[in-house]
């Protein structure tokens, strides 16, 4: 048994008909953004979110914008890798202030208020993500990268179709080189391109009260190639669609298959595995060394998400035919259960 191939949208095409539903020529995947999330209606139900994740060599680097229709939620977190330490900051407005989250992936946006200020200017293939933070850790943080996103890479541009009224376009860009710096107090991390690499989650959509996923990512240089991994779990199963690709040098190979992710949700530390479910398409351990825990509670949005960082091992079967064999790639993998 195996999954349908799915299908593949190559011309520009609008998320949603007149009436703010689901568009059904939007069901499917793209390899570059051409997708128009022109969400309207539905209110109190609309999620949208830019995050941003960048590996350094010394510190891992992200960056979110959200708008969850009744509060803005954004927050910059890092880890350094070597002492694990690691900070995050969150700032909620409720009913999301003057917020304006962008149609296109790549379009900008920005927040800004006395605490912390995320610009993330998109102009000529590439991405300029400047992050100011007065106390953060007591300390003050700045950040200014440049992004870049190769004009002959693809990316992974997928509609998942829970059914007319609930749905969610999702743009996952991986393997940008990145260069710039970080500035935590007195202490300068420099990002450069040939090494350091951003991942992108362009999220929106319409969704159901409650809702868990798994997600694995990682956009690292492995043996010269710059490899890009994205799978998703849970919350695609049963839609006929999946976010599972492997970018390898800016080619991508979709995964057309559910992927199972198992591990112990008593003990997020121990080893997670990753497969597909029908073929030997993927087979991958995942071994984290660091659990990033954030909970929020407040009455109308729970939300617990455990993501793991850490390093993959295993194998993938490309479309050409290659086996793909993976060593120590640092990455992450989560659980997220939300309630919104």
């Amino acid at each position: 048994m195996k999954q349908h191939a799915e299908k593949e949208i190559l011309l520009p095409t609008l998320l949603c008909d007149k009436k703010g539903n689901l568009n059904p020529a939007a069901i499917g995947f793209a390899r570059k953004p051409i997708i128009d999330s022109n969400l309207t209606g539905h209110m109190m139900r609309k999620k949208k979110w830019n995050y941003w994740c960048v590996y350094g060599d010394e510190i891992l680097f992200s960056a979110t914008i959200s708008h969850l229709d009744y509060a803005s939620v954004c927050f910059v977190y890092f880890l350094e890798y070597e002492t694990q330490r690691y900070f995050e900051k969150t700032i909620t407005l409720p009913l999301g202030g003057k917020l304006k989250m962008p149609t296109q992936v790549l379009e900008t946006v920005s927040f800004n208020n006395s605490e912390m200020s995320i610009n993330i200017t998109y102009i000529q293939n590439e991405t300029h993500l400047v992050v100011s933070i007065p106390n953060f850790d007591g300390e003050v943080l700045r950040a200014d990268l440049v992004i870049h996103h190769p004009p002959s890479d693809e990316s992974l541009n997928v509609v998942i179709p829970w059914n007319r009224k609930t749905f969610q376009f999702t743009g996952k860009h991986h393997t940008l080189p990145t260069s710039g710096h970080v500035t935590i107090g007195n202490r300068r991390f420099i990002f450069s391109p040939q090494e350091s690499f951003a991942v992108l989650d362009y999220g929106r959509g319409v969704w159901p009260r409650q809702a868990t996923w798994n997600w694995g990512m990682a956009s690292q240089l492995v043996r010269g190639r710059r490899i890009g991994l994205n799978l998703g779990g849970k919350w695609t199963d049963g839609t006929g669609m999946t976010e599972n690709a492997v970018i390898v040098d800016g080619k991508m190979t979709k995964i057309h298959e559910d992927v199972l992710f198992e591990y112990d949700s008593e003990d997020y530390m121990q080893p997670w595995h990753v497969k597909s479910k029908f073929s030997k398409q993927v087979t991958l351990t995942f071994s984290p060394f660091f659990e990033r825990v954030a909970i929020s509670n407040a009455k109308l949005i729970k939300s617990e998400v455990h993501q793991m960082f850490g390093y993959y091992d295993g194998r993938i079967l490309l479309e050409n035919g290659e086996t793909l064999v993976i060593q120590q790639m640092l990455g992450s993998i989560e659980e997220h259960i939300a309630k919104w």
